[in-house]
C-alpha cells in the first residue's frame, strides 16, 4: 500500500521537540528506514513527485513479500519546521531554472546527530523525473548504507566478542555481530551463530571452500555449493530435513566490501521437507593470501514480523568482514549519489 506523510508519527515527534530549537548537538528523530521529503505540493502529486515517491516505495529485493524500501513522510517548504529537521533522513527537492543540470547535494548531521539530508536539484521537473529515474538504485543505496553506518557505529561500540575470536580462531578473519547471537555451531570450515529464538530469529553463517577460477564468482556455483555446505551443517529436526537455497528467487550482484570485490547473493531459504523459510544475504569473497573463498551470510526465521529491518541490521554485520592482511573499514562508502555530490561541490 502506497504511503504517505503520517500524520501520527509527525504529532509524536512534535510533542517531543516541540520545545527545541536547533542549538546544541541533537539526537535525530524517527525510527530506522524512515524518510521525510521536503517538496512542493504539486511537484509531490505530479510525474516528478511520483517518480521519487515511487522509487522511496521499491521493493526491497530477497523478501518472501512486499515490504517498501523505506517508510515515506513528506511536507512542503514552508511546513519544513525545527522540528522536522530533526529526522534522521531527509530529501530535499529542490527544483529551480538557476540549475544548468540535475544533481545530488548531500549533508551530514546538520540539524542533529545521526542524519543524513540528500538535495536533488534540477532546472525543471522534466529534468528532476529523468534524473531520479535514471538514479533509482543510487538513491535506495545511499540511505540505506547511511542506516547500516549506523548499526556499523553500534556495532563497533558493542559486539559479541565470542563471535569474533571464534571466527579468527577458524578463518584468521574478523567481523562484528551483536551479541545477542549466544548459540553456535562448529563443522569443517564452517560457524553458525544464532539468537535460536521462536520469532525474529537472527542468524550468522561463515564458511569457506577453495578457490579454482572465475566461475566461482558465479550464482550456479554458489548455490551449488550453498546448498552443500547446509546440508551438511543445519540439519532439520528430523532426518531427511535440511537448509536448501531456492535458486529461482536468488540473484546476485557485484558490489565492493573493504574495497575488494564481492559477489553479493540475496534471496530466499527453505527447509527440504519442512516449512520454515526466510530471507538471506551471503556476501563470498576471495581470500587472496590463501587462494580461498570465505563466505559470510545472515539469514533469518521471523514469519509473523515484517522482515525489512531485521535483515538490514544483520547485513549491516557482513560489510564489517576483516579478512587476512585487511585493515577494518568501519563505515560503507555511500555509493554514487555521494561521489557525484562530491564532484558537483567541488
Amino acid at each position: 500500500m502506497k504511503k504517505y506523510f503520517s500524520y501520527l508519527s509527525m504529532a509524536l515527534i512534535a510533542f517531543v521537540f516541540a520545545s527545541c530549537g536547533l542549538k546544541g548537538n541533537h539526537t535525530s528523530s524517527g525510527r530506522a528506514y524512515e524518510l521525510l521529503v521536503v517538496v512542493d505540493h504539486g511537484v509531490w502529486d505530479r510525474a516528478a513527485g511520483r517518480a521519487l515517491h515511487d522509487v522511496l516505495d521499491s521493493d526491497m529485493p530477497g523478501l518472501p513479500q512486499s515490504e517498501p524500501s523505506f517508510r515515506i513522510m513528506y511536507t512542503s517548504p514552508k511546513d519544513y519546521d525545527s522540528t522536522l529537521k530533526l529526522i534522521r533522513n531527509i530529501i530535499i527537492v529542490d527544483i529551480k531554472d538557476i540549475y544548468t543540470k540535475a544533481s545530488f547535494k548531500y549533508a551530514k548531521d546538520v540539524y542533529a546527530n545521526p542524519q543524513m539530508i540528500l538535495t536533488i536539484q534540477a532546472p525543471n521537473e522534466e529534468e528532476f523525473q529523468k534524473f531520479v529515474e535514471e538514479n533509482k538504485q543510487t538513491i535506495v543505496d545511499f540511505f540505506t548504507r547511511a542506516e547500516m553506518n549506523r548499526q556499523i557505529s553500534m556495532l563497533e561500540e558493542k559486539h559479541s566478542n565470542f563471535i569474533s575470536q571464534k571466527v579468527d580462531s577458524l578463518f584468521g578473519c574478523d567481523i562484528w555481530l551483536p551479541a545477542e547471537l549466544a548459540n553456535s555451531k562448529t563443522g569443517k570450515d564452517f560457524f553458525w551463530a544464532s539468537t535460536n529464538t521462536g520469532t525474529a530469529d537472527r542468524n550468522f553463517v561463515m564458511y569457506s571452500y577453495p578457490y579454482t577460477d572465475k566461475d566461482t564468482f558465479t550464482k550456479e556455483y554458489f548455490v551449488h555449493k550453498r546448498d552443500s555446505v547446509m546440508k551438511a551443517n543445519i540439519p532439520g529436526f528430523k532426518e531427511g530435513v535440511y537448509m536448501s537455497t531456492d535458486s529461482l528467487l536468488t540473484d546476485v550482484r557485484p558490489i565492493n566490501v573493504q574495497n575488494s570485490y564481492t559477489m553479493e547473493a540475496r534471496g530466499l531459504w527453505r527447509m527440504k521437507g519442512d516449512f520454515m523459510g526466510g530471507p538471506y544475504v551471503s556476501h563470498p569473497r576471495l581470500d587472496e593470501k590463501n587462494q580461498r573463498i570465505i563466505t559470510a551470510e545472515i539469514f533469518v526465521y521471523s514469519p509473523d514480523k515484517m522482515k525489512r529491518n531485521l535483515v538490514r541490521q544483520m547485513e549491516a554485520s557482513l560489510y564489517t568482514l576483516k579478512l587476512p592482511n585487511e585493515v577494518q573499514q568501519n563505515q560503507i562508502p555511500l555509493g554514487g549519489a555521494a561521489k557525484e555530490a562530491e564532484q558537483t561541490n567541488k
